[in-house]
């Protein structure tokens, strides 16, 4: 099964592509606390009754970062674990004076039920505000409170 992956490019550095990455609440939602820079660095998402809990498993500077999934209550579906124990991926590449970020998220395949409710909502989070956050510096994140 295809696991689901977002790519967009940006005149920037990948040390700032992931330092922006990093900035949780800038592109993806103000219900952010933690802190996602380091290997061991533990972070919540949350929108709504929504959580995702992610601890940092990997850091190679200027190339890769991984996000494990630790606990999550996903209230719409019926498996509201489905999302623990998969791994959000970020990978950045040199392209033409600008810089290539491929996200994909292990484990999210077109055969769990989140499936094309979180498609959706990864394709606007990285495909239009961590894109604006990328070339803006400015992201369009979830504006409910923690």
């Amino acid at each position: 099964m295809q696991d689901y992956s977002s790519t967009v490019t940006a005149k920037v550095t990948p040390e700032q592509a992931f330092e922006r990455i990093s900035r949780v609440a800038d592109w993806w939602t103000k219900g952010f606390t933690g802190a996602a820079q380091k290997v061991g660095d533990a972070f919540t998402v949350r929108f709504g009754v929504t959580f995702v809990d992610f601890k940092i498993s990997e850091v190679v500077p200027g190339k890769k970062v991984v996000w494990h999934v630790t606990d999550c209550n996903l209230h719409w579906i019926s498996d509201k674990k489905e999302w623990r124990g998969t791994s959000v991926v970020w990978e950045a590449s040199p392209d033409n004076g600008a810089t290539q970020v491929k996200m994909t998220h292990i484990g999210l395949i077109p055969a769990v039920e989140c499936y094309d409710n979180c498609k959706g909502g990864w394709d606007f989070f990285i495909r239009e505000s961590l894109s604006k956050l990328l070339t803006e510096n400015r992201g369009l994140p979830d504006q409910r409170p923690r």
